[in-house]
C-alpha cells in the first residue's frame, strides 16, 4: 500500500541567491543532482509513493519539467499564490490529500533514516534531532517518546531537539482542521502560518505524535551548508574518474560532456553536465551546468549555470549566466 507524499517547494530560496534568481532552490545542484532529486531518490528507496503532491510557486514550471522528465510518478501540482509559511503551503493540499495518511518533507533538506519505521507506526510521527542552537528551528519537548509540546523558533528553547522537516501524519482531517484554525484566526509566528503551530494544536486536541530520532540531516538552504552537504554526499558516493592530462582527487562527481584540461579537480568537487575547466585548480566546490572556469584557483565556491569565470581567485559565489574576469 502506497502513501501520499507532500513536498512544499514554492519558496524563493533567498539565502541561496544569486543562484536562485534563475533556478528554484530545490533544483540547485549538489553531489551530481538537484536537491529535489536526492530527496525523492531517498524516499523511493524505502517508500511506495501512491501520489506525489508538490506545492509550487516561484519558477514552478521548472520544477514541473524536472519531475516530468525524470520521474514516472503520479504527481499533482498545487499552486501557492502567496508565501505565508509552511503551514499555509500544506493547507493548500487538503483536497488532494483527503483523509489519507500523508508524509510531508521539505524540499531543501536531505534526511537519511529508516523511513519504513517512521511511516509504519500506528500514530503520527515527526523527525527530531539534537542541535547546538535550537533557536533557529521548531523545538520539541519529548516525554516517553512522544511529543508533549512544540514551539517555533523560541528565544528561550525548552529543549535542544529540533524538528528537522519530516512529518508522518495519520489523522489528516485533524491536521487540516488545525491549519484552518490558524488561518481563520490569523495565528502567525514570525509573520507566517507555521506547521509546527498546527501540530501543537493537534497535540492539545489529544493527538499522539511520536518523536522519531534522525541521525543524517543535511541542510541545503545556505551556501555553506550546501557545500557541507556536497562533501558528505560525495564522501558516501565515492566516484573515481580519470582525465588524461589532469589530476582528479576523489571523491568527486563529473557529469556528461565535460571538458577538463590541464587542471586539478578535487577533493569534494561536483562538476555538472556541459562544464569546461581549463588550467585550473578546484576543490570543495560545485559547478552547475555549462559553467566555464579558466585559469582559476577555487575553493569552497559555487559557480552557477552558464557562468564564465576567468582569472585567479580563491573563493567565489557566482550566479547563473554571469561572467567574471580577474587579471
Amino acid at each position: 500500500m502506497g502513501i501520499k507524499v507532500v513536498i512544499p517547494a514554492a519558496g524563493a530560496g533567498t539565502r541561496l541567491r544569486p543562484h536562485t534568481h534563475t533556478t528554484p532552490k530545490t533544483l540547485v545542484q549538489v553531489a551530481g543532482k538537484p536537491i529535489l532529486g536526492h530527496v525523492l531518490d531517498n524516499l523511493l528507496r524505502e517508500l511506495e509513493i501512491e501520489e506525489l503532491i508538490v506545492v509550487i510557486g516561484y519558477m514552478g514550471d521548472k520544477i514541473k519539467r524536472f519531475l516530468e522528465k525524470n520521474y514516472s510518478l503520479k504527481t499533482t501540482f498545487v499552486e501557492q499564490p502567496e508565501r505565508l509559511g509552511l503551514g499555509y503551503a500544506v493547507s493548500l493540499t487538503r483536497e488532494v490529500v483527503g483523509d489519507s495518511p500523508v508524509f510531508i518533507t521539505l524540499d531543501d533538506t536531505i534526511v537519511e533514516f529508516d523511513l519504513g519505521r517512521m511511516v509504519g507506526g500506528d500514530c503520527s510521527a515527526i523527525g527530531v534531532k539534537e542541535v547546538d542552537d535550537p533557536r533557529r528551528f521548531g523545538v520539541a519537548v519529548v516525554e516517553d517518546g512522544f511529543v508533549r509540546r512544540l514551539v517555533e523558533k523560541p528565544s528561550d528553547p525548552p529543549s535542544n531537539l529540533a524538528v528537522v522537516g519530516v512529518y508522518y501524519i495519520r489523522n489528516t482531517p485533524l491536521l487540516f482542521e488545525c491549519l484552518d484554525r490558524l488561518i481563520k484566526e490569523d495565528i502567525r509566528t514570525g509573520g507566517e502560518y507555521q506547521l509546527t503551530d498546527a501540530l501543537q494544536l493537534m497535540i492539545e486536541r489529544g493527538e499522539r505524535i511520536r518523536a522519531f530520532p534522525i541521525d543524517g540531516w543535511l541542510d541545503c538552504g545556505k551556501p555553506e551548508t550546501l557545500l557541507s552537504t556536497n562533501r558528505y554526499l560525495l564522501g558516501k558516493q565515492g566516484g573515481s574518474y580519470e582525465v588524461p592530462g589532469s589530476v582528479v582527487i576523489p571523491p568527486v562527481f563529473i557529469g556528461r560532456n565535460v571538458t577538463i584540461r590541464n587542471s586539478v579537480i578535487g577533493p569534494y568537487v561536483s562538476v555538472a553536465d556541459g562544464c569546461e575547466v581549463i588550467d585550473s585548480i578546484i576543490r570543495d566546490s560545485i559547478l552547475n551546468e555549462n559553467a566555464r572556469v579558466e585559469r582559476m584557483i577555487l575553493e569552497r565556491s559555487l559557480i552557477g549555470s552558464n557562468a564564465v569565470v576567468c582569472g585567479r581567485a580563491s573563493q567565489l559565489n557566482v550566479g547563473d549566466s554571469s561572467e567574471v574576469n580577474l587579471h
